[in-house]
């Protein structure tokens, strides 16, 4: 979820698409491309629907036009969205209500928790005796709460393999993932980069409320032939972005390699390039329609 909070608003406007579920993601992306603060989701069977907020009025044609063009970049059909609906709704305190919401997470040994939570319930420690690990994540206008999917598979994934040395976060977001190698291993070199500027300025942000901005280096921009290899590389993408690139990404990858953000649905576009790669090992771990893919 992505948010912007906004008070002293008299008037929302409020967009409520009604899509399958496998579109969920790119209507969430599209919406918040056509300018949202915030959105709201609920899933039932098969559908989604997901509510978003605009400060001003919005172009129906305009938000339809942006939500086709984000099913085609996720190779959807434009039937995926079933139904858009506009409305005008009175404010309420949405930072209370969303505070009221969102709970603190456990991903293998990682505790995900908002930074006004950061002191979790013991109910959430682990039995084993192993110390947990406390990430503490305020999402802003970026993805990456780990709530979602995809983000606890790249979580499961560190935690299963990384072992020190240099990490590498491709489209950090948030900065969730190289915040939790760097308090995993306070010595691993830890590198994040995301094209949206602003998303780097979040991360940046919940990176010193984690004590670990110094040990983080925050770039805007994304793999290239240039960027450093290291040891464990995520990329927490998309399917279409994964596949294009794959070649940098591998190349980047001296060791561990994680995919993620792929629906089940994709996921022949991503290992058809693997294969024409040359890379044939994977480890496949799955969550509801999310796929990750281990090299």
């Amino acid at each position: 979820m992505k948010w912007e909070l906004a008070v002293n608003q008299r008037i929302w406007h409020a967009v409520e698409a009604l899509a399958l579920s496998e579109a969920r993601e790119a209507i969430e992306y599209g919406l918040i491309e056509a300018g949202a603060l915030g959105t709201e989701t609920t899933e039932s069977n098969d559908k989604v629907r997901i509510t978003a907020y605009y400060r001003d009025a919005i172009s129906v044609d305009k938000v339809r036009a942006i939500l086709l063009d984000a099913l085609r970049i996720y190779n959807l059909s434009e039937s995926s969205l079933i139904d858009l609906n506009f409305q005008e709704i009175p404010d309420r305190d949405w930072l209370f209500e969303w505070k009221k919401n969102w709970q603190p997470i456990t991903v293998g040994h990682f505790i995900v928790a908002p930074t006004w939570l950061m002191s979790v319930p013991p109910a959430l420690a682990r039995g084993s005796g192993e110390p947990s690990i406390i990430v503490g994540i305020d999402p802003g206008m970026a993805f990456g709460t780990g709530t979602h999917e995809s983000t606890r598979l790249c979580l499961k994934a560190i935690a299963k393999y990384f072992r020190g040395g240099s990490f590498l976060d491709v489209g950090t977001g948030t900065g969730i993932l190289a915040i939790a190698a760097a308090k995993m291993y306070p010595v691993a070199r830890v590198e994040a980069c995301d094209t949206d500027a602003q998303a780097i300025g979040i991360a940046k942000e919940n990176a010193r409320l984690n004590g670990v901005d110094h040990r983080i280096n925050f770039r805007v921009g994304t793999v290239d032939a240039e960027t450093q290899s290291a040891d464990f590389v995520c990329a927490n993408l998309t399917a279409p972005v994964i596949s294009d690139l794959l070649p940098l990404l591998l190349g980047a990858a001296c060791g561990r390699l994680v995919l993620s953000g792929i629906l089940d649905s994709q996921i022949d576009l991503v290992t058809s390039r693997l294969l024409e790669l040359g890379i044939q090992d994977l480890e496949i771990d799955l969550e509801g329609e999310w796929i990750a893919l281990i090299v």
